[in-house]
């Protein structure tokens, strides 16, 4: 079975509040993984030790266009130090074509710095990278534009759903190229976000093809919550567990 990961975004207040505190409670809820959305403050060695002793595994990490412009070596290093191999960047908001070339250009050379450790970069999306340029999507014309062996995908299901986009023949079109995928689900009412399994997401199918093209974690992720973010964080992992037995 692909393991399973909490994007830490999710627990954001949590995090701000008492950042070793939230990530033991989310060891204790079944994660075997954590994706970073910053380190709390903590030096990599101090991180290091906290993973060790909970038994998480970090997944990736997202880290912002501006600090990998400005302190790659730095992310780099403290990634190397607490066992992460992904590094991934959020989003990053494109006007043209062009910017998307551009990008590209910039995505390739940190990939290949990556690389160069040992390490993995990887682009996540959201929906505005499905606005169409001379007939193909933004998000297309940037993997087209990257190398396939040092930028990778991180795609995000809600994000391709919400943009009106066939999911699972988009996901195929990654294979090889997509070790990590975030998973969260979308309520069939307001298209707002919702635990995993209590929307309008197939993730039988997600499971299946991630299964079947080489994802390496299914990441949650819940960018806003109608409950306590740890109760959803909760329920998305029962959810997913469940599913994930049921296609074994």
């Amino acid at each position: 079975m692909v393991p399973v990961a909490l994007q830490l975004y999710t627990l954001r207040e949590e995090t701000q509040k008492d950042f070793i505190g939230t990530l033991e409670k989310v060891a204790e809820m079944g994660y075997e993984g954590v994706e970073f959305a910053g380190y709390g403050g903590l030096k990599a060695s101090e991180l290091k030790k906290v993973l060790d002793r909970t038994g998480l595994k970090a997944a990736g990490s997202h880290v912002g266009i501006e600090l990998l412009k400005k302190d790659l070596n730095g992310v780099l290093e403290y990634s190397l130090e607490i066992g992460n191999r992904y590094i991934v960047c959020p989003g990053v908001p494109y006007k043209s074509k062009e910017d998307y070339i551009e990008m590209a250009k910039f995505f390739n050379e940190v990939g290949e710095r990556c690389k160069e450790k040992g390490l993995i970069f990887c682009y996540h999306n959201h929906a505005h990278e499905f606005e169409i340029y001379d007939g193909e999507y933004g998000l297309d014309i940037l993997f087209k534009n990257t190398d396939k062996e040092s930028v990778k995908a991180e795609i995000d299901v809600y994000w391709v759903k919400y943009a009106g986009v066939d999911l699972l023949e988009y996901l195929k079109k990654f294979s090889g190229r997509l070790p990590l995928i975030h998973l969260k689900d979308m309520d069939g009412k307001d298209r707002s976000n919702t635990e995993i399994g209590n929307g309008i997401i197939d993730f039988k199918k997600i499971v299946k093809v991630a299964e079947e093209n080489g994802v390496e974690w299914l990441i949650v992720e819940q960018d806003e919550c109608k409950r306590s973010p740890l109760e959803s964080a909760k329920i998305s992992l029962e959810n997913l567990r469940r599913i994930l037995k049921e296609e074994l």
